[in-house]
């Protein structure tokens, strides 16, 4: 094999659960078929999606709250702890919630809070959901999803304004590829140091976008933007993990190519 369109890791996130704040990493070991650990492990059901911790299945977003439609979402900041499974919640620093994610009791306490902040928004009684080693992405399959930071430039030219990458809420943020370079990589492979992904799908946006991520004001309009300016409203990709490794901030990301016979 012989590699080309070489870039490098500037940023490795991770969001415990569905909708809450990044957690940024600086190494992340990745294992064939799954997600980053831990990422959107749990979701805030948003009524009755008829969900089975016992036999977990993918449900579309609209069943939990999400930034799509509940931008308030970023104005708190949250922390997961692996060792003890436990959901620290943060408003302009002062912790306002806390609960171990895996017992009732903790569950408990973090679905007080969202009943009583975002009673209007609730559709029904809010469920902190788990299902082992489910993931509640957007998408069905486990996947590692990307960003590239020249698209995101790019982006930032056609709105007129800064724009956060985070609204992105990628797991690897990369730089050193041409802007849209991303979308011609489906079904290519990406070597990380001994990882290997491949491209299964190109990222369709959502008025998530729209959602600054540190003010938590709705203040742009990304996908409209896409749709009128390139066609289309996709930035980023999804890549399924099919050999295991563990990646740094500061790797070196390469798309592989056969070498010529």
């Amino acid at each position: 094999m012989s590699s080309m369109s070489h870039a490098e890791i500037t940023g490795l996130y991770r969001y415990p659960v569905k909708g809450l704040s990044p957690e940024s990493l600086q190494t992340v070991p990745l294992a064939v078929g799954q997600t980053l650990p831990a990422d959107r492990r749990y979701a805030v059901e948003n009524s009755p999606s008829g969900f089975d911790p016992a036999a977990p299945d993918w449900r579309p977003k609209t069943c939990y709250l999400m930034l799509m439609r509940h931008e308030r979402l970023a104005g708190f900041q949250t922390r997961f702890e692996d060792a003890t499974c436990r959901l620290t919640v943060r408003k302009d620093g002062e912790v306002i919630a806390q609960g171990d994610l895996e017992t009732a009791e903790g569950r408990a306490a973090i679905e007080r809070f969202f009943a009583a902040h975002f009673a209007d928004e609730l559709k029904g009684p809010p469920k902190v959901l788990t299902g082992g080693g489910h993931s509640f992405s957007d998408v069905a399959r486990k996947v590692v999803s990307i960003i590239n930071l020249d698209s995101v430039a790019a982006i930032e030219t056609m709105v007129g304004a800064a724009v956060n990458p985070l609204r992105f809420r990628a797991n690897l943020y990369v730089r050193g590829w041409p802007a849209w370079h991303e979308a011609g990589l489906l079904h290519q492979r990406l070597a990380i140091g001994a990882a290997r992904l491949k491209v299964v799908k190109t990222i369709t946006r959502c008025a998530a976008t729209n959602v600054d991520p540190i003010t938590a004001a709705r203040d742009l309009d990304i996908p409209a933007t896409l749709m009128h300016r390139l066609g289309h409203n996709e930035c980023g990709i999804y890549a399924e993990v099919i050999a295991p490794g563990t990646i740094h901030v500061g790797d070196a990301i390469a798309v592989e190519q056969p070498a010529l016979l």
